[in-house]
């Protein structure tokens, strides 16, 4: 079995919203019960459609926002209740790429400053030399050249910034990295260029990376393990290749058939998703796909599904395959 870098039990993130005259308080569940591990060395991609709870997954896993309940284990240290004070010896061991290139870098400071703010409030090196010489190192491992360090973000493209935002990420050499959605703010030609970059640093440097992403081809290029997720919850989970190729949940199925296939000479009956995504505030009762799904049973409508295990690298959240496998 390979080492879990990062062990997530139960999460749930809900955010209170007041309601009218009485200011009665609701609840989006932008997270409602998660259960994962990151194994060293993989990286994880976790794609669905906005709104489904992956970037607020992504930043409650580095503990920017306040979790509602569950566990999350970081190299086997329980951090879900430490306060900042707690967690801060811990967060070098876990950095995130942002998705906007042009809102997460400090406008008044200059490229050396943001990649080296990191660095200095760890006390990883001794003297300015050291922490200099190592900006340098990390500009131009990413593609950058060593005289960009005196400049200010707004000098930058958006490709350029996020090289720099990758560079600030990787500065504390760390254990997991969350990039949270990164090249979906860029022009196509340069989203390869960023993927093939990350590409290349992940084997390089044995990155283990959390990778969300709505973009189907993106995740499948950079990702070992995928995990689909809908409404706060993860519905399918498996190896890059199992999921593609063999997909089980009916979102699932209509996520890929909804992907283009670069051949004109192909065609297929497309799995349509009719409706659109309920409410996060009063999300459906039983499984929260029922009410788009075209194999809906009665139980979907009142029993939320369990995890059901395929086979060792493949698991589904569907009713479909519990009442199969009781047939």
């Amino acid at each position: 079995m390979s080492e879990d870098i990062l062990k997530i039990k139960d999460l749930k993130v809900y955010y209170p919203v007041r309601k009218g005259v009485m200011g009665k308080v609701q609840y989006v569940k932008a997270v409602d019960g998660v259960t994962l591990d990151v194994h060293k060395g993989e990286v994880l991609g976790i794609v669905g459609e906005s709104g489904c709870g992956k970037s607020t997954l992504g930043k409650a896993v580095c503990k920017l926002i306040r979790i509602t309940d569950g566990q999350i284990v970081l190299n086997d240290r329980d951090i879900s209740n430490m306060n900042d004070k707690e967690l801060r010896p811990y967060r070098k061991e876990m950095q995130m790429i942002f998705q906007d290139p042009y809102a997460s870098l400090n406008p008044r400071m200059t490229v050396h400053d943001i990649i080296a703010e990191p660095m200095i409030i760890h006390n990883m090196y001794q003297s300015k030399e050291e922490i200099d010489a190592k900006v340098k190192e990390l500009l131009n491992e990413v593609g950058m050249d060593s005289y960009h360090a005196q400049r200010y973000p707004h000098e930058f493209s958006g490709g350029q910034r996020q090289r720099i935002g990758i560079a600030r990420a990787l500065a504390t050499e760390p254990d997991l990295i969350i990039a949270d959605e990164p090249v979906s703010a860029l022009d196509v030609s340069i989203q390869s260029q960023v993927l093939n970059l990350l590409s290349k640093l992940l084997k390089e440097r044995n990155l283990t990376m959390i990778f969300i992403a709505h973009d189907l081809s993106v995740v499948e290029h950079i990702s070992n393990r995928v995990v689909v997720m809908y409404l706060g919850n993860v519905v399918e989970e498996g190896t890059r290749e199992e999921l593609y190729e063999h997909p089980l949940h009916p979102y699932t199925v209509a996520l890929l058939d909804a992907h283009p296939i670069p051949d004109p000479t192909i065609r297929k009956e497309r799995v349509l998703l009719e409706g659109t995504i309920p409410s996060a505030l009063n999300p459906p009762a039983g499984c929260k796909f029922h009410t788009r799904c075209k194999q809906c049973m009665e139980i979907c409508k009142v029993k939320a599904p369990e995890k059901y295990q395929v086979n060792e690298n493949h698991s589904v959240y569907c009713h479909l395959y519990d009442q199969n496998s009781a047939e």
